[in-house]
């Protein structure tokens, strides 16, 4: 379809860019892509901004003073003069299948033709086999990114409060889990206690745990875990507590933190200032609750299509959290250099908390795996509400972003300087892209896009602030009406009771003055 022709501006047309007259009755909005003929190819841009304008308003006072007098429009014919200016920018020219940089601009008086939907999906690079997240433009074209090309290089979901990350990272987790082919097995850090519902809508291929009933295989545990966990640990302590661990492992199969401890008691070689600082540390650990004689689950049961959900929703302690995902994900990453689990993706929730921008236990294996994780097929969603607290290291290997709606100019700020992908006028946009509407740039698509998420169908609806408090008053009201009738049955068979008894005794004594 013809969309309006390409005219001369005071700075171009140029190879970056131009701007078009659009035809009477067409509509044209931001965000939408364009093409245009330029010496025998086709260049594609993308629409930036809309200008509607007319001729007849643009003295203010001779508007002003016809106003007085009825309206321009009683007198002159101003519909007639009204169009609308369409600025757009050049994304690249279309050869070979490859988009190519432009190098000449398109001539004044060019007719600006609309994409077809096929064409429009070969210049952003989606893959029709891929993962459905959602539609963009005026038309609804289905939105699917190849999962290579999203998870390789690790991915990044940020936005406030409320803004649809966890629906965003929920619909790819269901996405994976339907492939019937090339099926990665997950592992979900579910902070808040979101997503295990999903082992329901996925029997079989879903598995949630509760975080308090993880065990840490203490056999399993390396003297790098014992300084992570410890990082006040000195380089002599480390020695003294790895030659203990060799001792253990060489003279029992398995064995628990409480070993550990009672092996350091009895031996006379560690200094005693040193031992009393090790058996501190290390019973503050084992009153964690976490550290176990075996692992508990097996991470090397990891299966293809499948997914563990490490449900944190139960444990206030930072410290637990961070303990937890310290040795899982690098328990996982292990077994994954190995070859021993299929290639994983590890979907951390409110990543801040794990990889901050000071330092975390959590914080170098989660840099270490954004690192080397794409050598071994082992790849990160980092998910955030907070991105100006996340380790600038580790949002910078992230090499796709889908950004929701942010309006904390720090965290703007961070995004921006975090990441070479994102341009002053894109973080423009992001204070005012609505619910669900996600800005997605990056390895994934060859053009940044604008994407409508669309709804987990597995999701609850969730409650309102008003609905929460009325079903917690419900469920007062019940266990109180519950604890009445109760205590009236209670009452009852405690009257009955002490009326037989008082029968019998009466029975008793009558017979016993017959006797």
């Amino acid at each position: 379809m013809e969309l309006g022709t390409v005219i001369a501006t005071q700075d171009g047309p140029s190879p970056f860019g131009f701007s078009f007259i659009v035809r009477d009755g067409v509509k044209v909005g931001l965000n939408r892509f364009v093409k245009v003929e330029v010496e025998g190819e086709w260049l594609f841009g993308h629409v930036t901004n809309v200008v509607r304008t007319n001729r007849y308003f643009e003295r203010p006072d001779a508007v002003w003073e016809y106003e007085r007098g009825g309206g321009l429009r009683a007198v002159f014919p101003t519909e007639m003069w009204g169009y609308s200016i369409a600025s757009v920018r050049a994304v690249g020219v279309w050869k070979d299948g490859v988009l190519r940089r432009p190098v000449f601009p398109p001539a004044p008086g060019q007719v600006v033709h609309d994409l077809a939907e096929e064409e429009l999906k070969a210049v952003l690079g989606l893959d029709e086999g891929g993962l459905e997240i959602g539609t963009m433009d005026e038309r609804g074209m289905a939105v699917r990114l190849n999962p290579t090309r999203l998870l390789q290089k690790h991915l990044a979901i940020l936005a406030m409060s409320g803004a649809g990350k966890s629906n965003c990272a929920r619909v790819l987790v269901e996405e994976l889990l339907r492939r019937g082919r090339g099926r990665p097995a997950l592992v979900i850090f579910d902070v808040h206690g979101e997503y295990s519902d999903l082992a329901s809508s996925f029997r079989g291929r879903v598995r949630a745990v509760r975080a308090e009933d993880v065990r840490i295989g203490v056999p399993e545990m390396t003297i790098w875990h014992f300084r992570e966990f410890l990082p006040e640990m000195s380089g002599s302590q480390a020695r003294d507590l790895s030659q203990i661990l060799a001792e253990l492992r060489s003279q029992l199969r398995t064995f628990g933190m409480e070993d550990v401890i009672e092996r350091l008691r009895e031996n006379e070689r560690v200094n005693r200032n040193v031992r009393a600082a090790l058996e501190g540390w290390l019973s503050d650990l084992q009153s964690l609750g976490i550290f176990g004689r075996e692992e508990w689950p097996r991470w090397e049961e990891m299966k293809p299509g499948t997914a563990v959900i490490v449900d944190m929703g139960r444990i206030t302690s930072l410290t637990k959290k961070q303990i937890l995902l310290t040795y899982i994900a690098d328990r996982l990453f292990l077994l994954r250099r190995k070859g021993l689990i299929p290639p994983t993706v590890l979907v951390v929730e409110e990543a801040h908390t794990f990889a901050p921008t000071e330092s975390a236990i959590s914080k170098h294996v989660l840099e270490t795996i954004a690192r080397e994780g794409r050598k071994f097929f082992m790849s990160l969603v980092v998910i955030s509400q907070r991105p100006v607290r996340l380790s600038a290291t580790l949002l910078s290997q992230t090499s796709t972003n889908m950004i929701l709606r942010i309006t904390n100019p720090y965290d703007l700020e961070h995004i921006k300087r975090s990441s070479e992908m994102m341009s002053g006028e894109m973080i423009d946009t992001i204070p005012g892209l609505a619910v669900g509407e996600a800005l997605v740039v990056g390895e994934a698509v060859n053009f940044p896009i604008f994407v409508r998420i669309r709804r987990s169908p597995t999701a609850s609806s969730g409650s309102s602030f008003e609905e929460a408090a009325e079903i917690y008053e419900l469920s007062v009201r019940s266990s109180e009406r519950l604890m009445v009738e109760t205590s009236e049955q209670s009452s009852s068979f405690s009257m009955d009771s002490g009326g037989s008894t008082r029968s019998s005794t009466y029975s008793s004594i009558t017979a016993d003055r017959s006797m």
